[in-house]
């Protein structure tokens, strides 16, 4: 193949292997693109202690058993497995070091409840043993593709402690920033740790914010060229001093090689007409199967048989980021719609804690699920009539699209990816693909939920809007071509240097 390009692809956690959210979705699903187009993709990632060998398969590689990594004078010795995503050609790397990976949470103490401690010099060394072992493979990418603030170090080690060695000479890096909220922010101390000397002031200007070092802030000034996953929030993190995070300045500074590229949904996995998690197959020529997986869903939910109800599905990470403090708010008042809501995700504890009350009080029209569950967040998206996504901020999104595709209508907060993806049909019933509310209130996320409830009660109409949100592609092709038109721009760039 012409331009046939060698992708490295670097990411803290990816589906099926391990997962706190859409990252790992996107990590499993961009580089496959990447393949399916004839590109040479390779992935690495951290070997956790909840990643099962023998289930997928993991297989020592024999140059690759004994990886050194110098951090200042220490040497630590990593090793490497390897194994494919499943129903791919597509290879992962899973770095193992066990004293920092050998771990059954990813960043999280299950103890404590705080980010483990370690978490900069773990993240670091992952970057590390990132480059060494691709020197021990022989094999020189073109592209480094690294995702988060867990793989932002390598444009930084690439820049201040590999920029002498021939192998990197040809080596472009893309960070994607999935989420700007999430930084890798550590205390000045940790440049100890690290290995990192005080007398390297640029490297050193680069890490540091604050009174600390911020590992996002170092891809950012380092890397060849910044993405983050849809446009809308890529201009939301450069105007908007709340949404950038404090990272809105650097950003600004690298405005020219930064752009936003809408996250695409991987269709083998969420598509209700092959879905092997469902009750009963249903596509957008026989959408008949639906009414199955809503029947199975309100048994599930411990619901009344009654389909004629909307049932409100939730799917996400219980954060403030993600609307749940108006939720809570206006519990009553989403009740009073004669509507009933399933809700499924972990996190922050109090909002564990007001759900469960809440659940309790209203058993009749809300059901908790608190805990990660792969098939029935699959049986929400087809059994629910609405799905609810009131975001703070949102950067890209993933389950209004899925819920597009399952016929599921979406009722989103005007941010980010929620923005660039749903329509509000009140306001346009031409385009509309769902329910959209701007400000970010009870009321007015109430008023959007009841523009939905009312219009399902017309069905007709109803099933107008399920088809066309059914019609629309996400797919990944169209984000992975604009992904290596940026690739294919800075490996131009290079040879013509």
């Amino acid at each position: 193949m012409k331009n046939r390009l060698r992708i490295l692809f670097l990411s803290s956690e990816i589906a099926p292997f391990a997962k706190t959210g859409g990252l790992a979705d996107v990590s499993s699903a961009l580089p496959k693109a990447f393949h399916d187009m004839g590109h040479d993709v390779r992935i690495m990632m951290p070997k956790y202690g909840s990643i099962n060998d023998r289930k997928y398969i993991l297989r020592e590689v024999i140059r690759l058993k004994k990886i050194k990594v110098k951090m200042g004078a220490v040497d630590h010795y990593a090793c490497a497995k390897s194994a494919f995503i499943p129903d791919s050609k597509v290879q992962v790397y899973f770095l193992e070091y066990k004293p920092f990976f050998d771990r059954p949470e990813l960043y999280v103490d299950p103890n404590t409840g705080t980010e483990f401690p370690d978490n900069a010099e773990r993240f670091a060394l992952f970057c590390k043993a990132a480059l060494e072992t691709i020197k021990l493979l022989h094999w020189e990418p073109q592209i480094i593709h690294c995702n988060d603030w867990q793989a932002a170090l390598i444009s930084w080690y690439l820049k201040y402690e590999y920029n002498k060695e021939p192998f990197f000479s040809n080596c472009s890096t893309v960070l994607s920033i999935h989420n700007m909220a999430y930084q890798g922010h550590f205390q000045y101390d940790n440049l100890k740790q690290l290995g990192i000397p005080e007398n390297l002031k640029e490297g050193i200007n680069d890490l540091k914010h604050g009174d600390g070092i911020n590992f996002l802030k170092g891809g950012i000034l380092t890397a060849d060229k910044i993405t983050t996953v849809s446009q809308a929030y890529a201009n939301e993190v450069l105007n908007d001093s709340e949404i950038g995070a404090g990272m809105g300045d650097y950003l600004q500074q690298r405005k020219n090689d930064f752009e936003g590229i809408l996250n695409g949904v991987d269709y083998s996995i969420w598509d209700p007409e092959t879905d092997k998690l469902l009750e009963e197959n249903y596509s957008l020529a026989k959408p008949e199967g639906k009414a199955a997986n809503k029947k199975l869903l309100l048994e599930k939910c411990n619901f009344p048989p009654d389909e004629s109800k909307p049932v409100i599905g939730i799917i996400s990470r219980l954060a403030e980021q993600k609307g749940f403090d108006l939720i809570i708010d206006a519990i009553k008042d989403i009740v009073s719609l004669d509507a009933r809501m399933v809700i499924l995700g972990t996190g922050d504890p109090k909002y564990h804690e007001s759900l469960e009350k809440l659940s309790k009080t209203y058993s009749k029209n809300i059901a908790l699920f608190l805990r990660f569950d792969n098939e029935l967040a699959h049986l929400i998206e087809a059994g629910s009539d609405i799905f609810l996504m009131p975001s703070r901020y949102e950067p890209c999104g993933l389950n209004q699209l899925y819920s597009l595709k399952y016929g599921t209508v979406p009722v989103v907060r005007k941010t980010g990816g929620l923005a660039d993806t749903i329509v509000d049909y009140i306001s346009d019933s031409e385009n509309g693909n769902g329910f959209v509310f701007e400000d970010y209130n009870g009321k007015a996320m109430v008023t959007a939920i009841k523009h939905a409830v009312e219009t399902f009660k017309d069905q007709k109409t109803w099933q107008k809007l399920m088809k066309r949100g059914m019609r629309a592609d996400y797919s990944w092709q169209v984000a992975a071509e604009k992904y290596l038109k940026i690739f294919m721009f800075l490996v131009n760039s290079r040879k013509h240097k």
